[in-house]
């Protein structure tokens, strides 16, 4: 992906407009050539891509669903799959994680997409920045994050996730300004900072970029988690959002006003519960059309996320429109420790799980604004092992995390799972404030 000579995000809103157009008929005529599900879907819908000229003729066109990409996965692949260079994967709705393959020009896409967020959060080349995410687990993000900040010209530590006494000895050794990570692990920085003497006010850390969690509400004051950091450590706070489907983020400036599209790669619709879009400025669905993707680009495919698209030029004077915090979860979407679930996800884990009698999922707030997941279970016998580690590591394998689990007698679960007047057993119970904006 080679730089425009201008960036189309400070352009007028409709020169963007124009421009985005113009790559939509290059990715429709794409798909129709190289794409078995979508060549079928034209034709069962009698869609000629000949007469989709601007973004709002995308409305005649149906939505791709996250089930549509698990029960067609291989359809969506646009080229050999001798020219795919990586494989990685995502959550599905329907249990099993959903394959994406990426080319060697989607590897440049994706490289070129976080240049532009870390320059868009400020950092610089010759700026050091420390990962706190996985690279392996067939992990999408944190491969991202490796390429764009080579691209940059920053400098990489690659320390990933968790261990807080490895990440403060690497910041004490290679005195990084900048640190990547899901933000609620850095109250845990902090409370093992406190606990060992570790001067972290006065530390190398200036800018902290926060993956999977929201740090802002609606109004773009901190949320309870970014409040929680800022009252304890003076760094700059950068919210992002983004996706394995989209291969693309949007990420805040240092105004803070919502994360930043780049048209070039992406094109966002919100739609409402009529399934049209809705006005600017209004909450509803965030719908996505990939630009530039080769192996398995998508068309109006459904996030599930629910945000606001804001248009009026931001500060940093970027004309390109920018998402608000997300706002809610479309069927239940769960996000646990920086990681996108959904129930079915958890309950595959569980279904499948020998000696699990039966089981309740539990989603509330927690304390730090995030959200917390306990499973509840009950056992069919007892294992000779330690069926929460071993439980645990089932998720692990399967959705990269794992919620608290607590076993309880088969009895008390089952009448959680069946009270009195309910037709359907309840195996997940939502105890989240509906107000919450916490997945940005």
């Amino acid at each position: 992906m080679h730089e425009i000579m201008t960036d189309i995000e400070f352009q007028t809103a409709e020169e963007i407009k124009t421009y985005q157009e113009g790559l939509l008929k290059d990715a429709l005529l794409y798909l129709k050539n190289n794409s078995k599900y979508y060549r079928r879907m034209f034709e069962k819908y009698h869609i000629d891509i000949g007469k989709i000229l601007t973004i709002e003729d995308l409305q005649k066109i149906p939505f791709t669903e996250k089930k549509d990409l698990q029960l067609f996965n291989e359809e969506f692949l646009c080229c050999p799959k001798a020219k795919i260079v990586d494989y990685v994967t995502t959550s599905g709705t329907l249990g099993d994680p959903v394959t994406f393959g990426c080319t060697e020009k989607d590897l440049q896409r994706l490289a070129y997409n976080e240049k532009k967020s870390f320059e868009c959060a400020g950092v610089k080349p010759g700026d050091i920045v420390q990962l706190m995410t996985t690279m392996d687990k067939r992990f999408m993000a944190g491969l991202a994050y490796f390429l764009g900040i080579r691209e940059l010209g920053a400098s990489i530590i690659r320390v990933g996730n968790g261990i807080p006494e490895l990440q403060w000895d690497t910041i004490g050794r290679l005195k990084p300004d900048t640190l990547m990570c899901v933000p609620s692990f850095i109250l845990r920085l902090i409370q093992y900072a406190q606990e060992h003497g570790i001067d972290y006010r006065h530390s190398s850390v200036k800018r902290i970029i926060g993956i999977g969690e929201g740090l802002r509400e609606q109004n773009f004051e901190l949320n309870l988690l970014g409040r929680r950091i800022r009252e304890k450590w003076d760094v700059e706070l950068f919210a992002t959002y983004s996706s394995t489907e989209m291969g693309a983020t949007f990420s805040e400036c240092p105004y803070g006003c919502g994360g930043h599209v780049h048209p070039e790669l992406i094109i966002v619709e919100i739609i409402g519960e009529d399934n049209l879009p809705v006005p600017d400025g209004q909450v509803g669905e965030v719908v996505v059309t990939t630009l530039g993707v080769e192996g398995m680009p998508l068309l109006r495919f459904r996030t599930g996320d629910m945000a606001a698209k804001i248009t009026e030029q931001c500060a940093c004077g970027r004309n390109s429109y920018r998402l608000t915090p997300l706002v809610g979860r479309k069927n239940n979407m769960i996000k646990l420790k920086g990681t996108t679930l959904y129930p079915p996800a958890v309950n595959d884990v569980l279904d499948n799980t020998p000696y699990v009698e039966n089981y309740v999922v539990i989603v509330q707030d927690s304390d730090a604004g995030t959200d917390d997941v306990l499973v509840q279970l009950g056992l069919k016998y007892q294992p000779e092992f330690d069926a929460v580690k071993d439980i645990k590591d089932r998720f692990r394998s399967r959705i990269r995390v794992a919620p608290r689990v607590e076993i309880m007698p088969a009895a008390e679960v089952a009448a959680i799972n069946f009270p009195a007047g309910s037709r359907k057993p309840v195996k997940f119970i939502d105890r989240r404030s509906p107000s919450g904006s916490k997945n940005a």
